[in-house]
């Protein structure tokens, strides 16, 4: 490998050799989705304080994947750099120019110290890593273990400006009534949008959004949602959220910004100033949206009126090992609000053992009316939420305890925190056989012990578990859970034994196979009474050439209550996508939701059938994560136990883009 910079930018080049160059394994892929290619992967401690990274990587055909690794990652961070990668006759080359202006680093004219770790990953039956230092398995922090470079005297991020005008265009036709009527036009918008960052300093970025483009053009995977008390959990997408996420970033989930759903405008500040670690955003939401937590479920509902969001988190490094920090969350409008406010703190006082905390309080009014329809207490609410952890990792043992503390009036608008009202205890061991050769490279036995109750003393929840994992020739990983579990439900006590398993294999560079399975005692939540359940979920990828790939996934369940069927539910997506060049592709995604209950078996009214097909055709054109152009097309259908699939609505959308970096 070399490396070395220039004024605007860092260059890596680096040659990596193969005795075999046709088992190479690359393909084109959109970025950051190639998992099981071979890899390059650069890694930048460019605050040299040992606790986060940007990284870079790169598949032998050029194709980028970047993000930010911290204690809880952030691989929706994108930036704008080049690379390049060609497959020749001893192995593979790969270019990248990464701009200064793509980053953050110290505040100094004279020389810098940057940690670096390079890493070639190479998957073969096995996935190696062969790396510039070496990572111990007993240390509990990755960017101590980087090698330090000195260098970078008067380097500068230049202006670090950047406009990005957007237009998203959108038509869509619905059918009124169902199943019948004809289509006729529900909605036409054509809006255009502007995102722009200015690097106040080389490490404080500044982002301003009006008007913001914030549809997705990939469909959420489709989730079971039978049978789940709590609300499920969606991934965050939206390119002025994710930038800078990891500054956010929090050990009790109380920042969640997809709880904002339509924003007007937003700012974001975000960067580093020595040992001081700031974030802040502002942002102004058409749409209210509300989780109603409790300990057994959770509730929600929407208000149709604006609020306005801000959050602030701080955090500063004491020495080399212990980080504290304090945040600030706020949400406002017509007759509410709600405040969360705490302080944090990480100590590592070896390389093995590290304690995490957070201790909050929180302070809520909803609208007398929403409160009265959601069973929630009229008046202002107050409580706290404490989390406390140690984790002990060794070569060989790890061990961890947990303790958490959630009031029963504690909200947090701005996260997710759909249960409240809990005291738990959680702890767990495992030990690790390791080898680097043969069929076999890790063997896992475990156990873990969870009790909760809530804050009146109520019985709530005890498990114990023992586990299995194997990992191994092609690329192999496979665990065996078995659980026996109480569970306190609307005042009664449920025994429960249960049993889950996962393998994933790769038999072929071209192939790979997962499954999710499990099956046991469950509670049959909505009728308040025992139940079993059995679940399984196959996955597959399979890559044809180069160029095209197929992912096929299929989701089951099967509930039964008293030796009868209670309802099953079939779920199953399938994505295809064809790579013209490196910045375009055609993709197709279809979803197919199949809900059947039994009506007999319920202790309320049901509709027993419910069935639903989803399906979407885009054309991608990516120069970078900014400056894109999508054109695309997608419809639903509907049918239930009146009436077959038909299409309920059709939508033609359109997204232009353009990043003007000044």
């Amino acid at each position: 490998m070399r490396v070395f910079y220039g004024r605007d930018a860092i260059y890596f080049g680096l040659e990596c050799f193969d005795p075999d160059p046709s088992a190479i394994r690359a393909r084109f892929a959109e970025r950051d989705q190639f998992e099981s290619d071979d890899l390059i992967n650069v890694n930048l401690d460019t605050f040299n304080d040992e606790r986060r990274n940007y990284y870079f990587g790169c598949n032998p055909l050029g194709v980028q994947k970047d993000g930010l690794e911290t204690t809880g990652g952030d691989q929706s961070w994108d930036a704008i750099w080049a690379s390049a990668g060609r497959i020749h006759e001893r192995g593979y080359t790969i270019e990248m120019a990464i701009p200064f202006s793509s980053l953050q680093f110290q505040r100094t004219a004279g020389a810098q110290v940057w940690g670096l770790d390079i890493s070639r990953w190479y998957p073969r039956s096995q996935r190696v890593r062969l790396g510039l230092v070496p990572i111990g398995r007993a240390d509990n922090c990755y960017q101590c273990q980087f090698m330090k470079i000195r260098g970078f005297a008067g380097i500068t991020p230049g202006r670090r400006i950047e406009l990005v005008p957007t237009l998203t265009g959108i038509k869509t036709d619905g059918r009124d009534p169902m199943p019948d009527g004809g289509f006729a036009n529900v909605s036409k918008d054509l809006d255009p949008g502007l995102t722009a960052k200015w690097g106040v300093t080389p490490n404080l970025t500044l982002n301003a959004t009006a008007n913001p483009d914030f549809s997705q053009v990939e469909a959420d995977a489709r989730q079971l949602d039978v049978n789940q008390p709590f609300a499920l959990y969606y991934q965050e997408k939206r390119p002025f959220f994710t930038e800078g996420s990891d500054f956010f970033s929090s050990p009790i989930n109380v920042i969640y910004t997809r709880t904002l759903r339509d924003p007007r405008w937003g700012l974001k500040l975000s960067g580093k100033e020595g040992a001081n670690t700031i974030g802040a955003y502002f942002v102004q939401d058409e749409l209210t949206n509300l989780i109603f937590p409790g300990s057994q479920g959770s509730g929600a509902a929407s208000l149709d009126q604006v609020s306005s969001a801000l959050v602030l988190r701080y955090r500063r490094d004491l020495g080399s090992r212990t980080t504290l920090g304090a945040l600030f969350t706020s949400r406002s409008g017509n007759d509410y609000f709600n405040r969360v406010f705490g302080v944090d703190g990480t100590a590592r006082f070896s390389r093995r053992d590290k304690v995490t905390f957070q201790l909050l309080g929180s302070s809520t009014a909803y609208p007398d009316a929403v409160a009265l329809d959601n069973g929630q207490p009229s008046g202002t609410l107050g409580d706290r939420a404490l989390s406390l952890e140690f984790q002990h990792q060794g070569r060989n043992l790890q061990y961890y305890v947990e303790y958490d503390d959630v009031g029963r009036e504690f909200r947090a608008d701005l996260g997710y925190k759909p249960k409240v009202d809990f005291r738990e205890i959680d702890c767990g061991a495992s030990y690790s056989w390791l080898r680097n050769r043969g069929w076999w490279s890790q063997i896992k036995l475990g156990t873990s012990y969870r009790r909760s109750e809530d804050q009146r003393g109520g019985f709530l929840f005890e498990m114990n578990s023992v586990n299995f994992v194997f990992q191994g020739a092609m690329q192999s990983y496979f665990y065996l859970y078995g659980y026996r579990i109480r569970e306190g439900y609307m005042g009664r006590v449920y025994p429960e034994w249960a049993a889950e398993t996962m393998w994933q294999v790769q038999p072929f560079a071209a192939l790979r196979l997962n499954f999710y399975g499990n099956l046991g005692d469950v509670i049959d939540y909505e009728n308040a009474r025992p139940g079993w359940q059995a679940r399984a979920n196959p996955a597959l990828t399979l890559n044809l050439g180069r160029r095209l790939a197929f992912e096929l996934d299929h989701n089951y369940q099967r509930m039964s209550v008293g030796g009868r069927e209670l309802n099953e539910a079939n779920i199953t997506q399938a994505k295809v996508i064809y790579h013209i060049s490196l910045r375009i592709f055609l993709r197709a995604i279809g979803q197919y939701v199949d809900y059947r209950y039994n009506a007999a078996n319920y202790t309320f009214p049901v509709d027993p059938v419910y069935k639903h097909f989803f399906t979407q055709f885009l054309f991608s054109y990516k120069l970078n994560p900014r400056t894109v152009l999508f054109l695309g097309y997608s419809d639903n259908a509907l049918g239930t136990q009146d009436y077959r699939l038909t299409r309920s609505d059709r939508t033609i959308f359109m997204k232009v883009s353009y990043s003007w970096q000044i």
